[in-house]
């Protein structure tokens, strides 16, 4: 009998709105009013940084919110210095691994804004133990949330300029903004002057999500909650976070599409551009027909790729085809299905043939699609001197009956 995908339950996915921005303790605070253990993750928060927390209900605007206070003393901490203090935090070991993680990515940007190495490095551009405690909270508390997905939609940023360590300079300071221009964060700015977004926040949002969409993912919410800043606005200053269900069984795949016009190019060109994008990494390639100014005949080359792959594919196409540039789509994502290979074995004749399938199915087991390998298919039809639909007609029928009601 074959093996069907085992059942995966409704995912549990928490949504990040960071319509006023979102700093770490803004984070904290709206994962805590989610229903994150106030007392484990302030005990956590304590125990990892030199620090006192305070947790605070408040309103904002007239928005109740949850807010968290880390009373400690700024001073600069080295990189060295700081990695030690996460690694002797008796926490477990996937929120240290977290931590640390979140910590590098706010390493790798200071050291990038500031030209040093990140052996060499002292943090500045945040408060060191303040840091340590918003960034091991929030860990903790999205450990404590059982959450298999998380997204956020765009980020405002603020406006105007901010104080630094190397004098005012515009809105997003310098760490956040190389932050969010290695890790492809949707942003915003506004909705006032001033920094709404922190290094920390940006760090841990890049960190959990990975990616921002302009809209909510598709589930239905079941709890919300607000994490509150420590400025007032004539808005509310909070971080709305939601967590919700979603049953659509289907995995969330993040991508890019590039395209580009092209008028000039053989079909040749075109062929050998298709194979040389699958072999940089593309995910799929589309060539289209369209006609373009004064009437000419041309083609719109469309690519879907991972981001990071993105810059790679883009220099490939102005090589091969001499185009001028690529437009690069936000980031976007598309809904995938589960997929493996299985074996089926169907009996023409008097004889006995074994072929592999692709099977598709849904993140519950369920199967969505079955189809036969058409280089197995095509051996086979030729060896039987049969067609070759009927090779996979059949293979595709038992593969159904085997696989479809399991």
């Amino acid at each position: 009998m074959a093996k069907t995908a085992p059942f995966v339950p409704i995912m549990t996915i928490l949504t990040f709105q960071p319509f006023s921005g979102a700093s770490g303790d803004m984070i904290v605070g709206s994962l805590i009013d989610l229903g994150a253990d106030a007392s484990v993750v302030r005990e956590r928060m304590e125990a990892a940084a030199d620090a006192e927390v305070e947790i605070l209900e408040v309103k904002k605007s007239g928005i109740r919110a949850t807010r968290v206070k880390v009373v400690t003393e700024e001073r600069p901490l080295a990189y060295r210095k700081l990695t030690d203090v996460l690694q002797s935090c008796e926490m477990s070991p996937p929120i240290v691994a977290d931590a640390t993680a979140i910590f590098e990515i706010i390493a790798d940007a200071e050291a990038a804004v500031h030209g040093v190495q990140k052996e060499e490095l002292v943090f500045h551009e945040v408060g060191a133990h303040d840091a340590i405690a918003d960034v091991v909270g929030a860990c903790t508390a999205v450990s404590l949330l059982h959450v298999d997905s998380i997204f956020t939609t765009p980020i405002f940023v603020g406006g105007g300029s901010v104080e630094t360590h190397h004098g005012l300079l515009p809105v997003p300071a310098p760490v956040t903004a190389a932050i969010l221009a290695k890790h492809r964060l949707i942003t915003r700015g506004g909705p006032v002057e001033g920094e709404l977004l922190t290094p920390t926040g940006a760090a841990i949002l890049a960190f959990l999500t990975g990616t921002s969409d302009v809209f909510l993912p598709q589930m239905i919410i079941e709890r919300v909650g607000y994490g509150a800043g420590s400025r007032d606005f004539y808005h509310p200053n909070v971080l709305r976070a939601t967590l919700g269900q979603s049953d659509e069984g289907l995995l969330r795949d993040d991508v890019q599409v590039l395209e580009t016009n092209v008028d000039d190019v053989t079909g040749e060109v075109l062929g050998n551009l298709i194979e040389r994008l699958f072999e940089t990494g593309a995910l799929d390639v589309a060539i289209i027909p369209t006609t373009g100014k004064k009437s000419r005949t041309g083609h719109i080359i469309q690519v879907i790729a991972r981001p990071a792959d993105s810059h790679q594919l883009a220099k490939k196409i102005i090589e091969e085809t001499g185009s001028l540039g690529v437009r690069i789509m936000p980031t976007r994502h598309r809904l995938i299905a589960l997929r493996r290979s299985e074996s089926v074995t169907v009996r023409i004749g008097s004889e006995s043939h074994t072929i592999h399938v692709k099977v598709a199915t849904d993140q519950h087991g369920n199967v969505l699609n079955v189809a036969a390998e058409f280089d197995e298919a095509t051996e086979l039809a030729k060896r039987l001197s049969i067609p070759v639909k009927h090779v996979i007609r059949m293979v595709e029928e038992e593969a159904w009956a085997r696989l479809g009601s399991s």
